[in-house]
């Protein structure tokens, strides 16, 4: 018998085992595969996510095996990578992404994390031994057989010995990209299919000599001699940059193509794109690209996470970013049920939280891909042109090709859908508020206290950053200088109901904190004698912008109404 049993050991199964293991939930985690993925995909890790991994004690780790923040700043566009035409490799557009290495003010005042860049088959293992040393970790476990009564029973094969057993768990978590739990209990998936197929290379090269422009991450190759568009990425794992020694190379099909399906043709293809002849080929896959949802996240005692849920494009990089949010959200409720803080109301708002923000994600991510298709066509590049027609249609915008290819900020400079998302749900204490205006609800991030949103950073005199007062599993109010009536009804709060609550004040001049730079006061949205409460992940669930009556009675009736007791 255990707590939780956790199927899948990708992003969202290995966080949520870390974060339960850290919450003191007992949980066993059991993976098909006997390692971690071997698929060279899903590596930028954006600024929630990052913060996250800062909770789970990994992102060091991260940060120093991942793509320095100077070579992760730019993604260029470019004709080709090396050929005969004397305009081969040359550089047509070049926009920053993803904060430009902290060096966007907006992005660097949003979090204390800068966003990563380290794929999945470097990350993943980082993830698992952090698991392995919290919790019960099972690889080449495979689930066979799932039944629900008043938990959850699974049948598992012990891939090492044959051998099956059972595990009896109050809840099981659905991990596996679709694989087995969803099927089994008849969910289904809707949305974007075969919008293209791709063929992903991974690699190792030297493409020090044409791979120019240090600080750009990730090369948008237009192929003229073909008629095609691929994308080169530096893998690492100990140079990035042109100096890297892997790479990995995606290069688009049409669905129809049946080129896509022989491995000698592709690697032809590779050949021809690229334009070289010395490499090693570690492993080629091939994926269509689609972007659906799951019609429901939650079936009884079951939860869907990750790929299970929604499976993205990877424009935006918002896959396995939302697989490990999806587990943030989760896991600080399942404990506050287990532990006897909360009634099973609470995991009812996983879903109308987590589902929109990722169906909005997986929307994001197909209008990304499309546009890309889009920009291809203003290129005049085609499969139907010859050789010198594509040239010469490439050549005709090298003068405006910053221009052509300007929208695609809204795939590299996503701030809100990565960092701004809000939720509604019977776990939010709603305060009548209307919404700021925000002229541009893609790009533009816009810190706020109004409930449902994420917590706004600020670093505080002492260093700090607001989020680390934040603690695990815990509530956190915050209080103007003035609010220590709201203290004092925190306190009664907690030990009313048995929740664990921390209350601080922080002003300018006084407090547990002070805010010397005035960068809290610019977003709390209270008086200093006002309070917001901030669940254990850190978004804000209630707030009085001033003083009330009965501070006590008021976060009691708010806590239960969070904990739906």
């Amino acid at each position: 018998m255990t707590d939780v049993l956790i199927v899948g050991g990708g992003g969202a199964g290995l966080t949520a085992s870390i974060l339960l293991s850290q919450l003191g939930i007992d949980t066993v985690l059991v993976n098909a595969r006997p390692s971690t993925s071997a698929l060279p995909k899903a590596h930028y890790l954006n600024q929630r996510t990052m913060e996250i991994f800062r909770d789970l004690g990994i992102a060091d780790e991260v940060y120093e095996r991942g793509t320095p923040p100077h070579q992760m700043s730019h993604t260029a566009w470019y004709a080709g990578l090396r050929g005969d035409d004397p305009d081969c490799g040359r550089q047509f557009g070049k926009l920053e992404c993803w904060g430009a290495g902290g060096q966007n003010p907006a992005w660097a005042a949003a979090s204390a994390c800068l966003p990563a860049n380290l794929p999945q088959i470097r990350l993943e293992p980082i993830l698992k031994q952090r698991a392995e040393e919290l919790g019960d970790v099972r690889f080449n476990h495979d689930v066979i057989g799932i039944s629900q009564d008043d938990g959850v029973t699974a049948t598992i094969l012990d891939k090492n010995t044959g051998e099956t057993y059972e595990i009896k768990a109050r809840y099981l978590l659905g991990c596996d990209g679709g694989r087995t739990v969803g099927p089994a209990l008849g969910v289904t998936m809707e949305g974007h299919r075969d919008v293209a197929r791709v063929v992903t290379f991974h690699l190792t090269a030297d493409l020090s000599k044409w791979a120019q422009d240090p600080e750009v991450l990730i090369r948008w190759l237009c192929l003229p001699h073909m008629g095609l568009g691929g994308v080169l990425a530096p893998a690492g794992p100990t140079r990035w940059g042109p100096d890297s020694e892997e790479w990995i190379f995606h290069l688009n099909y049409l669905p129809d193509d049946e080129r896509a399906l022989d491995d000698a043709a592709v690697e032809a293809d590779l050949r021809k794109a690229l334009g070289i002849d010395a490499y090693e080929i570690h492993m080629i896959t091939r994926w269509s690209i689609e972007g659906v949802v799951a019609d429901r996240f939650r079936d009884g005692h079951v939860f869907l996470l990750g790929d299970a849920a929604h499976r993205h494009p990877p424009t935006g990089g918002l896959g396995l970013n939302a697989a490990v949010q999806d587990a943030h959200n989760l896991c600080w409720k399942l404990a506050a049920v287990l532990n006897g803080q909360s009634t099973d109301a609470l995991l009812d708002t996983y879903e109308p939280e987590r589902k929109p923000t990722t169906a909005r994600n997986v929307q994001r991510a197909v209008e990304n891909a499309v546009n890309h298709l889009v920009t291809t066509q203003q290129l005049g590049i085609s499969p139907e042109n010859t050789a010198d027609q594509n040239w010469a249609a490439l050549r005709n915008v090298w003068s405006d090709g910053q221009r052509v290819i300007a929208s695609q900020s809204m795939e590299f400079d996503e701030h809100n859908v990565e960092y701004g998302y809000t939720y509604e749900s019977d776990a939010i204490v709603s305060d009548w508020t209307e919404p700021e205006h925000n002229p541009d609800p893609i790009r533009l991030y816009q810190p706020s206290t109004r409930p449902g949103h994420p917590l706004p950073h600020a670093w505080l005199g002492d260093g700090v950053p607001v989020m680390d007062l934040v603690r695990p599993g815990r509530f956190l109010l915050i209080a103007g200088e003035q609010g220590h009536d709201w203290l004092a009804a925190a306190a009664k709060a907690a030990a009313d109901l048995d929740v664990p609550v921390d209350a601080v004040r922080i002003g300018h001049l006084d407090g547990d904190h002070l805010d010397p730079r005035s960068q809290w006061a610019r977003h709390r949205g209270i008086t200093d004698r006002g309070a917001i409460l901030v669940r254990p992940d850190r978004f804000v669930a209630w707030r009085s912008t001033g003083e009330t009556a009965e501070p006590a009675a008021e976060l009691v009736d708010t806590l239960t109404r969070i904990l739906g007791r």
